[in-house]
């Protein structure tokens, strides 16, 4: 089974998505990901969000960003969706159309193109029952931790030294 779908409305999104896949990996998550657009392939967007079992699903979508909506409209499953700077707006059109979903229709919201943070949100989704995964999630966040101590280590001594 696959844990994580990731959708994109079009190719051009891989290079936003990818750092999700990218994440996924390095915690051994299994995921899927498609070029599947909200208006342009309606019944094929259908048929991955019904046909999909695992955990979670991330988005990626620009402009109207209509996908996260659109497939939360067709799954009880979390989606997670990142509005993508793919117009002169810079993402903000994107952004302020994820965020408007209506009452009864969830999508979490990441930052514009934070893609990585979608997936670590899906990861924790995932963490709540794979004890396993919830370790490797705080060890990460504990190395993160130490590489911004190490750089304030770093900085002081630049300080003192004068």
């Amino acid at each position: 089974m696959t844990d994580v779908l990731i959708l994109m409305g079009s190719d051009s999104d891989w290079t936003v998505m990818k750092k999700a896949a990218d994440a996924l990996k390095e915690f051994g998550v299994t995921f899927e990901a498609h070029v599947s657009s909200a208006h342009r392939t309606p019944e094929k967007t259908l048929a991955l969000v019904k046909g999909f079992t695992g955990a979670c699903i991330i988005v990626g979508a620009g402009a109207a960003a209509h996908l996260g909506g659109v497939v939360a409209a067709h799954t009880v499953r979390p989606v997670v969706a990142v509005p993508l700077n793919s117009t002169p707006l810079a993402g903000l059109d994107a952004l302020l159309a994820t965020v408007q979903m209506p009452a009864g229709i969830p999508v979490a919201t990441m930052a514009v193109d934070g893609s990585k943070n979608a997936a670590l949100f899906a990861l924790s989704i995932i963490a709540t029952g794979d004890q396993s995964l919830r370790d490797r999630l705080e060890e990460y966040r504990a190395k993160m931790a130490a590489e911004v101590e190490a750089k304030d280590s770093k900085l002081q001594k630049l300080l003192r030294e004068g």
